[in-house]
């Protein structure tokens, strides 16, 4: 290859992954030997996030997905959380 040092040479002999695919942020961030996210923090219960990085908290925070079951929530607790009942026919 090249020569020794950290330059162009060296790229050559780099073949082995260090991160692989995070289970939990779906990111290429999981560290193998460390066991740990570099971007979430999995395993760790608490999701990792700094103030410094504002735009990253904003990207994977509430409303950035599709909200299956909160997107619904304001219409059935106007409602009360009412289930199983039928609207009344109007009678004209």
């Amino acid at each position: 290859m090249g020569k020794k040092g950290k330059g162009t040479g060296s790229f050559g002999k780099r073949r082995n992954k260090t991160h692989t695919i995070c289970r939990r942020c779906n990111a290429k961030s999981y560290h193998i030997q460390k066991a740990t996210c570099s971007g979430c923090g999995y395993p760790s219960p608490k999701k990792r996030t700094y103030q410094w990085g504002q735009k990253a908290i904003r990207r994977s925070t509430t409303g950035s997905g599709r909200m299956r079951y909160m997107k619904d929530l304001p219409r059935r607790f106007k409602n009360g959380f009412q289930e199983g009942t039928e609207a009344k026919k109007l009678t004209a």
